[in-house]
């Protein structure tokens, strides 16, 4: 058994980097790329001790920065898509939701094999309780990734669906607002400098006109620009997108458009907050995770190209933005990534059809497997509707067992990890080739910063470190 706790990590940290005053100095590179990163992402992520987890965070953040792996802001190319200033390509969004420094590693090795610029991790509200990852925690294994890799630039870390919960909001509103604004505050702490809101879920589609039925959408989005423009930090603009149709409803229209963006530039105006947002997400025609059939298989999406299209053109040649965003992409047919890029799509988001991959693997201990769907049909019995077969209930629900079977995952022998992230690295890559990715490492480059301030020691709490500011001893 591994063991986490914080002696055992200052030990393993004594040849490999020194830290005093608050600040790290790498004293051995290779070793820390190679052994302690992978270690300190294990303590991050599996450790019981209040006190090793954040200095392995911290030690992570400092690490990547210092190395040229910086959590880095995509507002500046997303400026340049908007003035049409780069060629067209769609930049993918991962929500890694199990074996997420493995996965992460793999994404880094084909962004270097094919000199890949824009690509985003990323992880939503909902998927932080039921994969049981904290914002720091998945920034922590995304830049160990990073450096494991030896990956040098920008890295994109964002907070997918920073979603208003319609009965919440309803219910308690200031409530529900302070728990965004909590979760906003610890995505930007650990990181993510780039946040999807979604207020899509307070349209009210009964309501008169199409400004009416958009109204809650457009004053709570403006709300929450404004907090993270007051709150980010000083060199960073936070690239902010915003949601007009909620995943799996009807398709988005431009007139939909029109009337957010009407009533999101007036908020804003008066609140005299700039910049406004950079993206909009559209309904399509998709779902998250796919429609399963009855014997669990994905039917078949009619994927509207043209709401991509219409909007996103709009979306760029009128506001500045750098297009329409798809979600719930992962499980649609290989033959239609390469649409997106000519169809004024600037975003993708893919999270199902990699955990699709992790459960199918025949590589997959049947054991394990088994377990977990007992899990799934032991305390979410009562969520299977009457005329869902079993298959279809537990393709919906099985990502609620990623979160209590973190620890068995992850201690999955290296053969079989290994089998089923190259099968996740294919797919990357695919996918990356399609979206027209490949060479645009130097586009990045060009137009985004690097500069991300260095983490507050308060943050990883104080308690790592003694009254002189230095780690403590053994």
């Amino acid at each position: 058994m591994i063991d986490f706790s914080k002696k055992s990590l200052l030990k393993k940290c004594s040849d490999v980097i020194k830290i005093e005053n608050g600040s790290l100095k790498i004293l051995n590179e290779n070793k820390l790329r190679l052994e302690l990163i992978p270690y300190l992402v294990s303590v991050s992520a599996l450790s019981e001790d209040s006190d090793s987890i954040p200095l392995a965070q911290w030690i992570v953040r400092l690490s990547a920065i210092g190395l040229g792996a910086v959590p880095a802001s995509i507002q500046g190319l997303y400026e340049a898509m908007g003035k049409s200033q780069v060629p067209c390509f769609t930049v993918p969004a991962f929500n890694i939701r199990t074996l997420t420094f493995d996965t992460a590693r793999s994404i880094f090795k084909v962004a270097k094999k094919l000199s890949c610029g824009p690509f985003i991790f990323e992880i939503a509200r909902s998927e932080m309780n039921y994969t049981k990852q904290t914002p720091s925690e998945y920034a922590t294994s995304i830049l160990g990734a990073a450096l494991t890799e030896n990956w040098k630039g920008p890295v994109f870390i964002q907070g997918d669906h920073v979603q208003v919960s319609r009965s919440k909001y309803l219910k308690n509103a200031q409530e529900e607002m302070g728990e965004i604004k909590n979760l906003i505050k610890s995505e930007i702490n650990a990181g993510f400098y780039n946040i999807d809101i979604d207020a899509s879920t307070m349209v009210d589609l009964d309501a008169e006109d199409y400004y009416k039925q958009q109204e809650k959408n457009f004053t709570i989005t403006a709300e929450l620009v404004q907090f993270i423009r007051k709150i980010q930090p000083n060199g960073v603009v936070i690239s902010i997108g915003a949601e007009i149709g909620e995943v799996g409803g009807k398709n988005s229209t431009p007139e939909e458009f029109e009337a957010f963006m009407s009533g999101l530039q007036k908020e804003l105006d008066i609140k005299r907050v700039s910049p406004k947002i950079s993206k909009i997400s559209v309904q399509t025609g998709t779902s998250h995770g796919g429609i399963p059939l009855p014997d669990g298989k994905i039917a078949e999406v009619k994927l509207d190209f043209k709401v991509l299209e219409t909007i996103g053109k709009i979306a760029r040649e009128k506001y500045g933005l750098s297009g329409a965003v798809q979600h719930g992409a992962s499980t649609l047919p290989e033959e239609l990534f390469d649409k997106f890029p000519v169809n004024f799509t600037s975003e993708i988001h893919l999270a199902t059809g990699f955990q699709n991959i992790f459960y199918e693997h025949p590589s997959l201990p049947q054991e394990l497997k088994k377990e977990m769907t007992d899990y799934i049909m032991k305390n979410y019995e009562k969520e299977k509707k009457a005329n869902e077969t079993t298959n279809q209930f537990l393709y919906k629900m099985r990502k609620h067992a990623l979160g209590p079977f973190k620890k068995d995952i992850w201690g999955l022998p290296e053969n079989i990890k290994k089998d089923i992230i190259s099968k996740i690295e294919n797919k990357v890559e695919l996918i990356m080739e399609k979206l027209s990715l490949k060479n645009t490492k130097g586009i990045v480059d060009k137009y985004v910063s690097c500069s991300a301030p260095y983490p507050p020691v308060d943050y990883f709490l104080e308690k790592a470190f003694d009254s002189n500011n230095e780690v403590e001893g053994e």
